[in-house]
């Protein structure tokens, strides 16, 4: 496998940062290069320059531009990643909700391979135990359509266990009938409460309801540029409901953006009712 041309490189990072907002600099050529060549070798070519002539070039390969930008999106997840954003769902946005006597809607705005809406899933599956009558729906989305094959099919590595409290582990979570296997998967029960879709997020509209009361969108903003990210901070702002929650990642940032939110601390925001 031959290394990328510097202006071919530029035509591959110009095309991600217009199809999904992920601005990739030459500091991350050498990345950029080994997971082109993992797709150049499952198409059986001969280096990855070639491989972006064929997608770049020829109509046969138009439907390859999906797989590029899978190839390129980084799907770091955990279970319970963040706990304090549980803990303040459990302890104040959940009850709330609940009080508010109407089917509760989150979405979870970049889920990955879905350790994310499937923890969110196993905390509200607990509090609607003893509480009939009240319900909610979980929108999972993601661009990559690579994460959200994994997060449907729900079957993770056992190493991502640890973050998952003991009694959930015992309700929700199956492991595989041949016990040498490291893997376990979600149950059923909590599979069924979460719709998968997949959205990019710097498209100019959601085919979403505007009125959720939760969205999350964790750690997603510092692969965009400042005005990207407002842009996807004012969108995500227009589907939730007023009183409705915003929850970022720590490494997420609105300094400076002009947004209809109020801090909350740890990263949690609050739509302004007026």
């Amino acid at each position: 496998m031959s290394n990328l041309d510097d202006h071919v490189f530029d035509r591959v990072t110009s095309f991600i940062w217009s199809s999904s907002g992920i601005r990739l600099t030459r500091a991350k050529k050498i990345m950029v290069e080994g997971r082109l060549q993992r797709r150049a070798r499952a198409l059986g070519l001969h280096n990855i320059n070639e491989y972006c002539r064929l997608v770049f070039d020829t109509r046969d390969f138009e439907d390859e531009a999906v797989n590029l930008i899978d190839a390129m999106t980084t799907n770091k997840t955990d279970f319970f990643r963040e706990q304090e954003h549980f803990d303040f769902l459990i302890k104040t946005a959940v009850p709330e909700l609940a009080m508010a006597g109407r089917p509760a809607k989150l979405w979870s705005a970049a889920c990955s391979i879905g350790a994310e809406p499937y923890s969110l899933a196993m905390v509200l599956n607990d509090f609607i135990r003893d509480r009939l009558g009240w319900s909610f729906s979980i929108l999972a989305s993601d661009i990559s359509t690579d994460a959200l094959a994994k997060a449907v099919r729900a079957v993770f590595p056992l190493d991502m266990i640890d973050p998952v409290p003991k009694d959930m582990r015992q309700r929700y979570l199956l492991r595989h009938n041949d016990l040498s296997k490291p893997v376990f998967r979600i149950g059923p029960e909590v599979r069924a409460l979460v719709r998968f879709a997949r959205i990019n997020l710097i498209n100019d509209h959601y085919p979403v309801d505007r009125d959720m009361d939760v969205i999350l969108c964790r750690n997603l903003l510092i692969y965009f540029d400042k005005q990207t990210q407002e842009k996807v901070v004012d969108r995500l702002c227009s589907h939730l409901r007023p009183g409705g929650y915003l929850i970022l990642g720590h490494t997420d940032s609105l300094a400076g953006m002009t947004v209809p939110l109020d801090w909350l601390g740890n990263s949690i925001f609050r739509r302004r009712t007026a």
